[in-house]
């Protein structure tokens, strides 16, 4: 078990007991909080619970992976994000007043942008055999580090909402609306919990083989759906208004695929410490980009049939995204069995979200980190059945905001993480105090991370185009705005955070 230390007294600390300099650690202490780490960990030897999650994977302690098991690294996000989340996020295009080309173009260009930051981050898991909220303790130091983390559990639960509204509606219209909406998001929740309670090993297996089935369900929308795209008509927004609307698209795209950033390493802390970095770029940025691209462009290309498919249009508007996706495939009795098999592609991320959110959550405090992984799972499925109900009524709203504005934070910390890597550490992980992942005192004090993120807030603030606010810089391109915030953010923070890194280097040290 990792050895901790407190950080205001500096003493060595195991997690979930209290220890003094003269005494050994006592499993057996009082308190409810010890009596459900026990617990944890009697479930972990008999079910394969995963217990200590947040603890460093040591290198001497992992075991050589086969290429199968490398094919994962693609695999797992493949099933993350071909699902009806990503599909419903392709009739945004149509939405914002593009046509079906400019669309595809942005959801292509997008994808790769943000899948390679994800790419990039999940490097450092096999290497560090660290969390990615761990990890970016070498930048954001001990105390900033907690605002990442609280973020990233947001975020996650966040996503898991949006997945269990669009797969809830899917089982709303298979069952002919016996099933509510809200009846729905708490089976996808519910399924997702249970699989995301065992941890990593559970969902490394199960994400490995789900993808298999929507990528054929979603081939078989294109075979079906395909023939009545409008390939033709121009868009309808024009002039600024139609870059606002490039930039808009674009940046709900890359925040859809940048937004898995904040916790790839996660998923990869099990891999050889050698593990070739530049595979795991590849296999991680193409595992997400192009499993995106399935199901958007299919939303793309439905979206665009609604001119030669008005009644589409209407089962969309009216009856929402299960009853569309019911009403464009036949025969019905076809229909619904794919529209049974997509509730599922729901649960596929919900498993990642709960998973990691509960480990972000377990590292924003001290006695956060004494909470079993397995209570902030519970805690983490409660918030995301209040968020999806909350939401339910206006889905193309909550993508829209929501994925936007997951992207500006995510494009600060990967560049924060790239520069702190690239420029002071000169690419080499030998020069990370690995031992010290866990002791406030040999990590860098992050202000430098800090004031960069700051000033990335700001840039976000003032080039964001969200429903509730739109920044001066976005206004004024067309009449709805245009999303820059991603392009602010990159150029602010990659230019604050390494004269301030050097600074913070030059007066503390480290």
């Amino acid at each position: 078990m990792e050895s901790n230390s407190d950080p205001e007294k500096g003493a060595p600390t195991e997690k979930g007991t209290e220890v003094s300099s003269n005494e050994a650690p006592v499993d057996s202490s009082p308190g409810i909080l010890a009596w459900f780490n026990r617990l944890e960990e009697r479930m972990d030897r008999k079910l394969g619970v995963e217990s200590e999650a947040i603890d460093r994977k040591r290198p001497e302690d992992k075991k050589p992976v086969s290429w199968f098991e490398e094919l994962t690294m693609a695999l797992l996000w493949a099933s993350g994000v071909m699902n009806t989340s990503c599909f419903a996020t392709g009739f945004l295009g149509w939405e914002f007043g593009l046509n079906l080309k400019q669309s595809i173009l942005i959801i292509v260009f997008a994808s790769l942008l943000g899948g390679a930051l994800t790419g990039f981050c999940a490097t450092f898991g096999g290497a560090t055999g660290l969390r990615q909220i761990s990890v970016s303790r070498y930048s954001f130091g001990w105390w900033p580090n907690k605002l990442p983390a609280l973020l990233n559990g947001i975020q996650q639960l966040g996503w898991a909402a949006v997945s269990c509204i669009t797969g809830g509606l899917a089982l709303t219209a298979v069952s002919d609306g016996h099933v509510s909406l809200i009846l729905g998001i708490v089976i996808l929740a519910v399924v997702a919990l249970l699989i995301s309670f065992i941890g990593l090993n559970a969902i490394l297996v199960y994400e490995r083989y789900a993808w298999m089935i929507f990528f054929v369900i979603f081939m078989i929308i294109y075979g079906e759906t395909g023939q009545y795209a409008d390939n033709r008509s121009p868009a309808t927004a024009e002039g600024l208004t139609l870059s606002g609307s490039l930039l808009s698209l674009l940046a709900v795209v890359y925040g859809s695929s940048a937004s898995w950033c904040t916790m790839a390493s996660d998923y990869y802390v099990h891999y050889p410490a050698d593990v070739n970095r530049v595979k795991v770029f590849l296999l991680t940025t193409f595992g997400i980009a192009l499993p995106t691209c399935i199901p958007m462009i299919a939303g793309c290309v439905v979206a665009s049939a609604f001119q030669n498919k008005p009644e589409w249009q209407s089962a969309y508007e009216d009856q929402g995204l299960g009853y569309l996706i019911q009403d464009m495939l036949y025969p019905r009795g076809f229909a619904k069995f794919l529209l049974t098999l997509l509730v599922l592609s729901g649960i596929n991320q919900n498993v990642i979200s709960i998973y990691s959110s509960a480990i972000s959550f377990q590292q924003l405090a001290r006695p956060f980190a004494r909470i079993p992984r397995f209570l902030w799972t519970i805690f983490s499925f409660a918030c995301i059945l209040a968020l999806a109900v909350g939401g339910r009524a206006k889905l193309n709203d909550y993508l829209q905001n929501f994925l936007s504005l997951l992207g500006y934070w995510c494009t600060s910390y990967a560049i924060i993480l790239f520069e702190e890597h690239f420029i002071f550490r000169k690419g080499k992980f030998d020069n990370y105090d690995l031992e010290g992942w866990n002791d406030p005192a040999r990590l860098p004090i992050g202000i430098a991370a800090a004031v960069s993120f700051c000033l990335g807030i700001v840039a976000w603030c003032m080039g964001m185009d969200e429903t509730w606010f739109i920044g001066p810089l976005a206004k004024i391109i067309g009449e709805s705005g245009g999303d820059v915030a991603n392009e602010l953010t990159f150029v602010v923070t990659a230019l604050s955070y390494p004269p301030a890194r050097y600074l913070e280097l030059k007066y503390f040290g480290r």
